[in-house]
């Protein structure tokens, strides 16, 4: 094999050099990973290792488009309230039964991250987790975990559900340009050529959880969630707590005919938040609204308290929210907290004046004034500057209010704006670019960027909402990145410790043997230097070792690709990183329980890229 007597340059020793200083970078976390990375840049530019004309090509590669286009489309479908509707289908077709809801979950966590970046499809189902949590009493301990090592797996359907994937058919490219003469030019993978490993991972996935992985999971009722916090605290402070429930109102009621704020004032009365009358549905219904058979309420409060209430007013009482499952999701609605400023209007008038439900949709639940929290005849309280208001509404009404400069909202919530009159249009607009990606005539890149101009040209999102969907931080990295797996090939470092590597193992050592090596070490490496500088630096030394052995060098680049994204053991990736925090989890079950998992990865991907090339 000639390149193992390939000797060490001047250029190999630099690349060597700059990618020790990246892994040590990523390693002790001094300097943030999107400036290492263009401090990376900056060197390989500074020392000759790539040309200055090719040096900022990453930024305009397909890979880096695509993620960006991935990250637009993404937020686009997110502004339809897709994802709300897919959280009360969840609850519908699990009926109650928890392994069934855990299961249906994370399926169809795992599909959606197919289309879109890991990070993403994560941040979109964080509510829904919550909402479901909530409605269920399974712990986000029990959820989050599951749900999150399904959508990592299912990145590995397509070619642009995680940043390896979209990287890998950029980084063959550039391969070809180093290959050795004889050697036969890489082809880029189609969108959905890794789809039957992508199944059998989610599969794996889902049976890991089925049988063994569930009974490790922590079992704390949330524990340390955002959304626990949250409840906690409204719990506490304006002892505002309990489940939402429905309340159908049935012939023999007394409640027909009467008021919302009647109903209100009735003795052992829960919240009441939400009322459907005839095919209107809606929260904060005003004072005035009058109730008939079969008009249905969404209340808030104690079990016990609600099924009172509905017992001693002929009110049909039901868990399951048929009707509100989308107006309570807490991505669109909850509860809040806002200020009256001394400068406000309101001061000296009551909310019942103000007419806050009507003009706003805003129900108060409560005023805490001078430390003393009053929950009786609110409506009925004038107000004083200083008061703090708990509102309970929809997210893009609150903002109304805190645009008016008349109440300051101090609560954290979705500002985003909800488009879901968009949803059909959104649903056609992404299977148009699907469909163009999976033609051979146009790149990747190219098919999700039509996707992108045809939900801004439709108002599905506006500009500035896709500017704002971005990660910069992930583009920047990526695209700074690229140019060291060029160095790493063109300077000749790849085949150089390819063929070092060979040397060090037994002669005749099997292609299956070389390619697990290089899917844990691939994976090992992605706890230190994040999944896309692992691509980055083990594509090229894949490849160079593919072709020392006589292996696939292809097979052996998807390899890594998809072992880049095994890490269900540490915060380094993303998606863990989003839902430690949220689900009390700590180091040593991540380890755990991921380490298992990531075994069963690792086998899984040599096995089928075996089976496939």
């Amino acid at each position: 094999m000639d390149d193992v007597a390939l000797p060490l340059t001047r250029d190999m020793v630099l690349v060597l050099g700059i990618t020790a200083f990246t892994m040590l970078m990523f390693l002790f976390e001094r300097v943030r990973a999107d400036v290492v990375a263009l401090v990376v840049l900056v060197l390989l530019g500074l020392t000759g290792l790539v040309e200055p004309e090719a040096l900022f090509n990453g930024f305009s590669g397909n890979a880096v488009i695509s993620i960006i286009a991935t990250m637009i489309l993404g937020a686009g479908l997110d502004r339809t309230g897709a994802l709300n509707r897919l959280a009360g289908w969840l609850l519908r077709r699990s009926h109650g039964d928890e392994r069934r809801l855990l299961l249906l979950t994370t399926a169809v966590a795992g599909l959606n991250s197919s289309f879109m970046q890991n990070p993403s499809v994560m941040a979109l189902y964080m509510p829904v987790a919550a909402r479901l949590s909530s409605r269920t009493g399974l712990s986000l301990g029990k959820l989050l975990l599951p749900v999150a090592a399904a959508i990592v797996m299912g990145g590995g359907l397509t070619m642009v559900g995680n940043s390896p994937l979209i990287l890998l058919n950029d980084l063959l490219l550039a391969a070809n340009a180093n290959l050795p003469s004889g050697a036969a030019t890489l082809e880029p993978l189609t969108m959905f050529r890794p789809l039957p490993i992508g199944i059998v991972l989610v599969a794996a996935s889902l049976a890991y959880f089925h049988y063994r992985g569930t009974r490790l999971l922590p079992d704390d009722d949330g524990k340390g969630a955002t959304p626990g916090r949250t409840q906690s605290y409204f719990a506490q402070a304006y002892g505002i707590e309990g489940d939402v429930f429905e309340l159908e109102v049935g012939a023999d009621s007394a409640l027909v005919g009467m008021t919302v704020s009647e109903v209100e004032t009735l003795t052992g009365a829960p919240l009441l938040l939400a009322l459907k009358s005839g095919d209107d549905s809606r929260l904060s219904p005003p004072a005035d609204t009058r109730l008939w058979t079969g008009s249905v309420l969404g209340v808030l409060g104690p079990p016990p308290q609600v099924a009172n209430f509905a017992q001693a007013h002929s009110l049909r009482m039901s868990t399951r929210l048929a009707n509100f499952a989308d107006l309570f999701n807490p991505a669109r609605a909850g509860i809040s907290e806002a200020v009256v400023p001394a400068t406000s209007r309101y001061i000296g008038r009551t909310t019942a004046e103000l007419q806050l439900r009507r003009k706003y949709g805003l129900s108060l639940l409560a005023i805490n004034r001078d430390k003393e929290v009053r929950r009786e005849n609110v409506r009925d309280l004038p107000l004083r500057a200083g008061d703090m208001l708990v509102f309970h509404s929809i997210w893009a009404d609150l903002a109304q209010v805190g645009a008016s400069r008349e109440l300051v909202v101090v609560t954290d919530y979705p500002k985003g704006k909800q488009r879901p009159h968009k949803l059909k249009i959104a649903l056609l607009i992404f299977a148009v670019s699907m469909l163009l990606a999976l033609s051979s005539r146009l790149p990747v890149s190219i098919a999700l960027m039509t996707g992108v101009a045809g939900m801004l040209i439709a108002g599905v999102i506006e500009i500035e909402e896709a500017y704002a969907a971005i990660n910069w931080k992930t583009v920047f990295l990526m695209a700074c990145l690229i140019p060291l797996g060029w160095a790493m090939d063109s300077s000749g470092a790849a085949a150089w410790l390819a063929g070092h590597s060979l040397e060090q193992l037994p002669r005749g050592t099997p292609v299956w043997l070389l390619e697990i090596t290089v899917a844990l070490a691939t994976t090992a490496l992605s706890l230190v230097i994040s999944h896309v500088g692992a691509t980055i630096v083990m594509v090229p030394l894949a490849i160079n070792l593919a072709l020392a052995a006589g292996g696939n060098p292809t097979a052996f680049a998807l390899i890594v690709a998809l072992s880049a994204s095994n890490n269900f053991m540490t915060a380094s990736n993303p998606v863990i990183s989003m839902i430690t925090g949220p689900a009390g989890y700590t180091g040593t079950q991540l380890w755990k329980i991921g380490g298992p998992l990531s075994l069963i990865y690792s086998v899984v991907t040599v096995v089928m890229v075996s089976l496939l090339f």
